[in-house]
């Protein structure tokens, strides 16, 4: 059985793409969903984007580490040590979370995709902090998304994960706003991951907050 670390934080967990803004128009963005209630958020670069990662990874972390929010990198632990930031996203094809967590140190915050069965009985999850489970539901931010897992599969995925490592969180990802946030934690979720339904808003504090209300009503708590 894994031991279970609280990592700071909540339900809401954003996730940053640069290339959805356009010059200086990203920090008011950011800082709008955090007043919000984003509890913590991601910096997840596409490829053509890795070079300009590391600056991007210190721009966003001046941002929150002023908010106390958590900045978690996506895929790249050496990026998030560099930069300070407080952890890192990984993926199948991404360095595994042993290394990393030894790479980044005890505290780190190391999170793991979980998308089916035998990734959840497989995955190292003493080295995990959280899981993102999904797809949840369609979604358009990802190209290359395997398909919706529904409700009833991101269950299965949720009771297997919870019987390994009982205690750490799991965020629904893919496909998540306000409306079926609340499926989401019913299904099993402790809160949700969200792109689109935050940053593709005009006004990104409004919609963290619809978000960060439906969550509170679902019986999604802040933990810490």
């Amino acid at each position: 059985m894994s031991r279970s670390r609280r990592i700071p934080g909540g339900p809401l967990y954003a996730i940053f793409d640069p290339a959805q803004f356009a010059g200086d128009s990203w920090p008011a963005a950011v800082t709008g969903a955090l007043a919000g209630g984003v509890s913590m958020l991601q910096l997840r670069c596409k490829s053509a984007q890795r070079e300009a990662a590391g600056e991007w990874a210190r721009r966003l972390h001046e941002v929150t580490a002023a908010a106390g929010v958590p900045l978690i990198i996506n895929d790249d632990p050496a990026v998030a040590g560099a930069a300070g930031a407080e952890g890192v996203h990984l993926g199948a094809s991404d360095m595994a979370p042993g290394p990393a967590r030894a790479l980044l140190g005890p505290d780190a915050i190391i999170g793991l995709t979980i998308h089916s069965g035998a990734e959840a009985r497989q995955c190292d999850v003493a080295a995990a902090d959280y899981f993102g489970v999904g797809p949840f539901a369609a979604t358009g931010s990802k190209a290359d998304a395997s398909a919706p897992l529904g409700e009833a599969g991101f269950a299965e995925l949720c009771a297997l994960l919870k019987a390994r490592a009982p205690g750490k969180p799991i965020y629904a990802i893919a496909g998540i706003d306000a409306l079926n946030a609340r499926r989401a934690i019913a299904a099993g979720a402790d809160g949700v991951a969200v792109i689109s339904a935050i940053f593709s808003a005009g006004d990104t504090r409004a919609a963290a907050r619809r978000l960060s209300d439906a969550l509170s009503e679902a019986g999604a708590g802040r933990w810490s």
